[in-house]
């Protein structure tokens, strides 16, 4: 078994793998990880076996003497197809540490990639945390309606969808990205004074090149647009990566009827629909308003893990 660092003559057997694996998502192609790539120092690997065949991968970053996976996307640890097995696993730690070591590398923090995102049982590698002794040091509480099911809503979110349909909003699929920046960035500013993570030049250019997994939907109040939700579309699963509601959103429940589109008629035959995270430093914070919201549409608790794995 063998690792190579990730260089660009890798990239065609880097996207083709993840478009093959059982854990995968279009966030770990290269062309998504490299649009910040000025931000991080890459530091990704391949595992190969004895015959030269790819059989893992591992999106990650280098800082100072710490390889995290990666800090630039929201989770990501081992990539592996249908043929990972659990012993095999716990040789690529095993071999993964001898590296590590050998680069001067002196600790690990993992992510790992959530259940919900898995298109067959993947935890190879949380057992393999398990027994190379590394330690929980945050989790984050998404918050995930399974679609499968029936929907059940609660009261006060039924109150609002009605309340938006009598104020009557629209809700529409658009390419519109510059009229929703501006209303993100101004929600942000007013709210929390903050920035969206991606500038409006970044996510242009990644709708450009990932136009089947990117979307954009807004709901307008006459002609003025009031909401609006970025989505992540991956297999199995959707997840809302921007959401934006302005004050005359909020007062006609603009937000509420643009997700009930999405989860009753756009995402009906998506098998999970992810609101993300309510939390802030590091998983001890629970914003309570904004987790309430996501569960009054029936989503319920997964969570997103992180280790840290010390290199002796």
């Amino acid at each position: 078994m063998n690792i190579n660092k990730y260089t660009t003559e890798y990239k065609n057997n880097w996207n083709e793998f993840v478009k093959n694996s059982k854990n995968g998502h279009f966030f770990f192609q290269r062309d998504y990880m490299e649009y910040h790539a000025d931000k991080f120092y890459d530091y990704s690997l391949l595992i190969l076996d004895d015959n030269e065949k790819l059989i893992a991968l591992l999106p990650a970053n280098k800082n100072d003497n710490i390889l995290y996976s990666h800090q630039g996307l929201t989770f990501g640890g081992f990539i592996v197809d249908d043929k990972m097995k659990t012993e095999t696993m716990l040789e690529i730690f095993r071999i993964l540490k001898i590296f590590l070591k050998e680069v001067g590398i002196e600790k690990l923090i993992y992510k790992c990639i959530p259940y919900i995102y898995h298109i067959k049982p993947s935890e190879e590698d949380r057992y393999a945390l398990f027994r190379n002794d590394a330690k929980l040091t945050r989790r984050d509480v998404s918050s995930t309606i399974d679609l499968t099911e029936q929907v059940r809503y609660s009261k006060g979110r039924k109150w609002t969808i009605n309340k938006a349909k009598k104020e009557n909003i629209e809700v529409i699929y658009s390419e519109d990205y510059d009229i929703f920046w501006n209303l993100l960035s101004s929600v942000l500013e007013s709210n929390h004074e903050a920035k969206p993570i991606h500038s409006l030049e970044e996510i242009k250019s990644l709708v450009k090149k990932f136009s089947k997994n990117i979307k954009l939907y807004l709901a307008k109040k006459e002609d003025t647009v009031v909401s609006g939700a970025l989505i992540y579309e991956n297999k199995n699963i959707v997840h809302t990566q921007y959401l934006a509601n302005s004050e005359l959103g909020r007062n006609t429940g603009a937000l509420d009827l643009l997700i009930n589109y999405l989860i009753k008629e756009v995402y009906k035959n998506k098998k999970y629909f992810d609101f993300g995270i309510s939390n802030e430093q590091n998983g001890r914070y629970l914003n309570t308003g904004l987790i309430a919201q996501k569960e009054g549409f029936g989503a319920r608790a997964v969570v997103y893990d992180f280790y840290e794995l010390e290199i002796q």
